[in-house]
């Protein structure tokens, strides 16, 4: 029976209880089968509203498409109804300013090609484990990214930029089924100003994010950043979309709310001594390299690739397009 038949009968019930005499029966009637019948019908409207919603989410995503007009390639590949969603709740369900966001970003794609980065490109950025995806997830299932740009070991801002870049297309490459964002938590020990990157790199990386990769981010939480941290973030913050800076979470050790909303999160069992868990941090950067050279050959397959830009490349005794063994932890947190 659907949740409208039952109401249906309960207010019969109802209607029937107000004509028994006696008090008793008219009581239970009021104190039982009322506060059901507002119940059900809350739950029929809470149905209603949702499957409106839907069916309002379907045909925006269906506008944008007609919109977009016909795609080939990486870009047909690429917008998917679960992608054009994105960037719809990212423009507020607007078409036209939509539209606008995933041209720029098949524009960016065309020429970043992000799809095609390949680890041994970027090893060297990876050596000291300044940012690398976790062996665990947040209680939701996402893909964690690490970041820990107090090991800063390079100077090129283009190779940094590949370097994130690669290691955010790898955190959507392992997104569990169903879940479209990933976490990041961020350590700021060793941080300094002169690990830290320029106003202008800062910039760069948060248009890309927010920009190319919208409603992929579910939140990132700062870990004790220092004190000298807040003369940059005055900065760096005004960059960011209100949308964006409201996923930013800071995270001090003395504050308990702040670490209650981490943990809530995070099963502290999983979560690095780092940022406040009982798990033991450890990057091996030859175990992760083993774990990306396998991605790699995922992501090639994702995207029609022949992986030839790879033959003949070796990272840590294993060529790019070589399936190497499932390591036992890779960039692992370890109890």
């Amino acid at each position: 029976m659907s949740s409208y038949g039952v109401v249906y009968w309960l207010e019969m019930i109802q209607s029937v209880s107000y004509r028994i005499r006696g008090y008793r029966l008219h009581s239970v009637a009021v104190l039982v089968i009322q506060p059901a019948v507002t119940m059900f019908r809350r739950r029929s409207n809470s149905h209603h509203d949702q499957e409106n919603n839907e069916q309002q989410s379907e045909s925006k995503i269906v506008e944008l498409k007609t919109a977009l007009g016909p795609l080939s390639g990486r870009s047909s590949k690429y917008c998917t109804d679960a992608c054009l969603k994105r960037y719809l709740e990212a423009r507020s369900w607007n078409v036209e300013k939509s539209k606008k966001m995933l041209e720029e970003t098949l524009s960016w794609r065309s020429t970043f090609k992000p799809e095609e980065i390949r680890w041994h490109e970027v090893a060297v950025e990876g050596e000291t484990g300044k940012v690398y995806r976790a062996n665990f997830h947040d209680r939701c299932g996402r893909t964690v990214l690490i970041l820990r740009p107090g090991k800063q070991n390079t100077t090129s801002m283009d190779n940094q930029m590949r370097h994130l870049v690669y290691l955010i297309e790898n955190a959507i490459l392992n997104l569990p089924e169903g879940q479209e964002q990933m976490a990041w938590l961020i350590d700021f020990t060793g941080w300094s100003f002169s690990t830290n990157v320029p106003v202008k790199s800062a910039r760069d990386a948060i248009n890309i994010l927010q920009n190319h990769y919208p409603e992929r981010l579910a939140v990132a939480f700062l870990y004790s950043p220092p004190r000298i941290f807040e003369a940059f973030w005055k900065v760096v913050k005004y960059f960011l979309d209100p949308k964006t800076f409201q996923k930013v979470k800071f995270v001090y050790t003395k504050n308990k709310d702040s670490v209650e909303l981490m943990r809530s999160y995070f099963d502290v069992d999983n979560l690095p001594t780092e940022f406040g868990g009982k798990a033991r941090l450890e990057y091996d950067h030859e175990e992760f390299s083993r774990l990306m050279a396998q991605d790699d050959v995922k992501a090639a397959n994702l995207w029609g690739l022949d992986n030839k830009h790879q033959n003949g490349t070796t990272t840590n005794g294993y060529s790019g397009a070589e399936v190497v063994p499932e390591p036992e932890f890779v960039a692992s947190a370890a109890s």
